[in-house]
């Protein structure tokens, strides 16, 4: 087929598969949209003039303007020089801290003397394999060589715990959140064109201040509860959190409990290495008369902790969307996040003040009733009652 007829049977392809023909038929054939656009327009002219016979002129093979590399060879090896991997981020690159549009990167190019417009160098970059693409989270970093075995190792004691009927729960602390008239990620329905309106600028205020959710998660009967904490995340607030858990759920739904595990993060207010943690921990153990079972995550898996997927998601997806003007909004949002999974959640603000910069020397340390596990006893341990 000459040039006529490839573009005009492309165009009848198109029109026959109707909506999105143009694409498809330009992806199956290689030819440009614009060409068989061109072919759908002579098409239509015919049918409106029978009579009217094409002129006969048809250019020849590799006919027409020439392309752009054709005319400028240097033009695509001084694109890829801006734009590929290995180059961007070198000092000398000309655009090492810029946006890499495709404007800046005509502009650039221009400045080389190089006269290409941005939806030129949009052609180019997608000819040659590139595409618009976001960061992905994909690089953990370095992992410990007993990674896996502590998550089985956590999976056998709380599969244990959960036979004996024992309770055992999933802690953590939620982001903080601003309290105010603030603009929270999401969207909800409203009225068309009544958005809620937040303030501009995210600058805490002092008389509000920020929420600090801390979550207990029972990880046998998809229970949570959350401590709403105005002062600080301390180990004091953190094991404060347990200790109402226990008062308000745990201790109805397991009367004859003799032990409390424990899953936790390995850094933060209840990190394996917090002492102030494990000396509030023996605090806990004595007014509740429990055993208590730690379990610590390795470093750099806090996202693998039940309570993130399983209680700290179903909040967020909950609140979406909505100023968390204070506090009581904000408790009110927590407790009513449900599920199809039946997760029930109940919520309380904690006012207590919690102190910081808190010192314990080693004496104090060697108080603690501890005592650890065979397997990496710095991320395992029991903390016995002193009664």
């Amino acid at each position: 087929m000459d040039e006529r007829m490839r573009r005009q049977w492309a165009a009848s392809e198109a029109f026959a598969l109707g909506w999105g023909g143009v694409t498809s038929v330009a992806q199956a054939t290689g030819l440009a949209r614009n060409t068989i656009r061109v072919g759908l327009c002579e098409l239509e002219y015919r049918q409106d003039h029978p009579r009217m016979e094409a002129s006969p002129r048809i250019r020849k093979l590799g006919g027409g303007p020439k392309t752009l590399n054709e005319i400028d060879p240097g033009l695509q090896a001084a694109l890829d020089a801006l734009v590929d991997p290995a180059t961007r981020g070198h000092p000398q690159s000309p655009l090492r801290w810029t946006c890499k549009s495709t404007r800046t990167l005509a502009h650039e190019l221009q400045r080389q003397n190089h006269p290409v417009s941005d939806r030129t160098v949009a052609t180019l970059l997608k000819a040659a394999g590139y595409s618009l693409q976001a960061n992905r989270k994909a690089r953990e970093g370095s992992s410990h060589a007993d990674r896996n075995a502590q998550f089985e190792h956590i999976s056998r004691r709380v599969l244990s715990l959960q036979r004996q009927g024992e309770p055992g729960v999933s802690i953590d602390t939620k982001k903080k959140e601003l309290v105010g008239q603030f603009k929270n990620l999401g969207q909800e329905w409203e009225p068309q064109g009544q958005p809620v309106e937040v303030k501009v600028h995210d600058f805490p205020e002092k008389e509000l201040g920020k929420a600090i959710p801390y979550g207990v998660y029972d990880l046998a009967s998809n229970e949570g509860w959350v401590s709403v904490g105005i002062d600080h995340d301390t180990a004091q607030f953190a094991t404060a959190s347990i200790r109402r858990w226990w008062q308000e759920m745990g201790a109805g739904r397991f009367p004859q409990a003799t032990k409390l595990m424990i899953t936790a993060d390995g850094g933060g207010s209840n990190g394996s290495r917090h002492r102030l943690w494990k000396i509030a921990l023996q605090a806990l153990a004595d007014e509740l008369s429990l055993r208590l079972e730690i379990c610590h995550f390795p470093p750099g898996t806090s996202k693998w902790n039940k309570i993130e997927h399983r209680l700290f998601s179903f909040i967020t997806k909950n609140w979406r969307g909505r100023p968390l003007t204070s506090y009581q909004v904000i408790v009110n949002l927590i407790a009513h996040t449900t599920t199809k999974a039946g997760l029930l959640v109940t919520a309380a603000l904690d006012t207590g003040h919690y102190e910081t910069g808190i010192v314990v020397s080693d004496e104090e340390l060697a108080r603690v009733n501890l005592i650890p596990a065979r397997f990496h006893g710095e991320w395992n341990y029991a903390i016995h009652p002193k009664k």
